[in-house]
């Protein structure tokens, strides 16, 4: 093995050992702290609740160690133990055109990847979410969910890579941008189609019954300047019975759609304020300051893509035979995923904010921050949430802000109306 060949191994094996080590003292912390009800909790919360929270987070947490460290012994084996290499020289000796070989070379790999997972897959729902009361799937749903998946799959990375390759073929010079130009607009087309295409195939979508609370949603997103072409109820219950909702549209036209389970756990004061939540999220331009900041990193990783794709660094560093596009493409996603670890916190701290401000959006919308904190509580009752996160395990891998600190920010912003100044008696 190369001096840089194990370098690169020695950065992957303490990335992966930092990780494991902020999930074991993540686990510490619960078993420190787990017992002892939150101020902000009081009255919602009871000891049977705190345990069920915190057998189901440690068990997860377990779990997902052991998942992911096979993955990873897979993946070195992969990379480093020369199963690549004989990967890339047996599509290559097939003869076909780039374009073909490329396709087949990403499907094969999607589909041994596929196979790995399904035990952990099987395992997490019906045994971990199933001892916990969240799985209501049964196995030949989740066999038929995992063949549509297959299908769709297929049909969308082989038109990805087939123009993706296409372009690489007939723009040599400046593939990369054209490139990035595809992958945006076909992101976008996939945003567009989904929820009329691809969502109806895993569920259904009807409309919603309580034509009063449509009325009242219609009113809170016409005061953001959102129009509501449909609200549909979704029958998320049949897989589990976490719930959800939220938006889909591009531009001021939404269509929001609601888990049977939200409505069933909500009430309408606690439906709006997770709406106007969403709302805020598409008024303060959070999604467009995300899709901004992604492209502009994907944009420079493609031009940094062009470069180490022009010459053939990868595949001596990775001891690779013959220099095919499809492989370096391989080995340049198991770098760059190496390359994003330090930017993680950073993204996950960009979106707390914006949660944060999502938050008291929906507060000043609806003038509710009541209903706004119950659906919080119910939420994370519901979902067995962590009650008690490490603050550099959430700095890590928290999108939103930990539940507590939610609900301690949104009390702080209900007036306590007129203090007495009367000094008598």
């Amino acid at each position: 093995m190369s001096t840089y060949l194990f370098i690169i191994l020695l950065i992957y094996l303490a990335v992966s050992l930092f990780n494991y080590s902020l999930e074991y003292l993540n686990i510490s912390h619960m078993r420190k702290y787990g017992n002892t009800v939150p101020a902000e909790m009081e009255g919602h919360v009871d000891r049977d609740l705190l345990s069920s929270i915190r057998d189901y987070t440690i068990e997860r947490t377990r779990f997902g160690i052991v998942s992911s460290a096979i993955n990873s012994i897979i993946l070195l084996i992969f990379i480093f133990g020369g199963v690549l290499n004989a990967y890339n020289s047996w599509i290559s000796s097939l003869g076909l055109s780039t374009i073909i070989s490329g396709i087949l070379f990403f499907l094969l790999l999607v589909y041994a990847e596929m196979v790995i997972s399904a035990p952990f897959s099987l395992y997490r729902t019906f045994v971990i979410e199933k001892k916990y009361g969240f799985n209501k799937m049964t196995v030949s749903l989740w066999i038929t969910d995992q063949f549509k998946s297959l299908f769709i799959t297929s049909i969308m990375l082989s038109a990805l890579l087939a123009g993706g390759l296409w372009i690489f073929e007939n723009s040599p010079a400046l593939w990369w941008l054209w490139l990035w130009i595809f992958f945006f607009v076909f992101s976008i087309f996939v945003m567009y189609i989904s929820p009329y295409v691809l969502e109806p195939l895993f569920n259904k979508f009807v409309p919603l019954e309580d034509e009063a609370l449509e009325v009242d949603i219609s009113s809170v997103m016409s005061k953001v300047g959102i129009k509501v072409s449909k609200v549909f109820m979704m029958d998320a219950s049949k897989r589990s019975t976490h719930t959800n909702a939220y938006f889909s549209g591009i531009g001021k036209v939404k269509r929001i759609v609601l888990f049977d389970t939200l409505l069933k756990m909500l009430g309408k004061n606690e439906i709006l304020a997770v709406l106007a939540h969403e709302a805020g999220h598409w008024k303060r331009k959070h999604i467009l300051k995300f899709i901004l900041l992604t492209e502009a990193i994907a944009l420079m990783a493609f031009y940094i893509s062009f470069h180490l794709v022009s010459s053939d660094v990868l595949t001596i560093v990775f001891n690779i035979d013959i220099a095919t596009v499809y492989v370096k493409a391989v080995l340049i996603g198991f770098l760059g995923s190496i390359a994003l670890f330090p930017l993680t916190p950073l993204f996950h701290m960009l979106s707390r904010k914006h949660e944060k401000e999502a938050d008291d959006f929906s507060t000043d919308i609806t003038g509710d921050a009541e209903g706004m904190i119950m659906s919080l509580i119910k939420l994370s009752k519901d979902n067995l949430s962590n009650l008690h996160p490490h603050p550099l395990y959430s700095a890590f891998h928290y999108s939103h802000p930990p539940v507590i600190e939610r609900i301690r920010r949104l009390k702080g912003s209900i007036d306590p109306g007129p203090v007495s100044t009367d000094s008598t008696g």
